[in-house]
């Protein structure tokens, strides 16, 4: 299918990764780099991480930034190019899921078994 075509493909998966996640990048030029979740696009499968994949914008002068100039700003990275940060040992986890005796649906890290959510 054409990169540049008009339709749009919905994504009806659920992402394991939400917002103020802690994840590290796992594949790419910011490979190893760890940051938290500012936005999760599920749509594209993508995810933004704070001061991670940085591009610089060019920014023309106008009323509310008059001296314009470069910007540099977060770039969404797709989400299997990140991976979950295990709370216990710091290492990159896949998610899984789990119900709590209370019936509860919670994610788990499937390298320490520690309930994220």
């Amino acid at each position: 299918m054409a990169r540049n075509c008009k339709m749009k493909i919905t994504n009806n998966r659920k992402m394991k990764i939400k917002k103020n996640d802690s994840v590290i990048v796992i594949a790419g030029k910011d490979k190893g780099k760890t940051g938290v979740v500012k936005a999760v696009l599920p749509s594209e499968n993508r995810v933004t991480v704070v001061g991670v994949n940085m591009i610089t914008r060019h920014v023309k002068p106008s009323q509310s930034n008059p001296q314009g100039g470069r910007t540099r700003l977060e770039a969404p990275l797709h989400v299997s190019n990140v991976a979950l940060v295990d709370p216990k040992d710091k290492k990159a986890t896949r998610v899984g899921f789990k119900t709590v005796d209370n019936g509860r649906k919670v994610r788990v890290a499937r390298r320490s078994g520690e309930v994220i959510d």
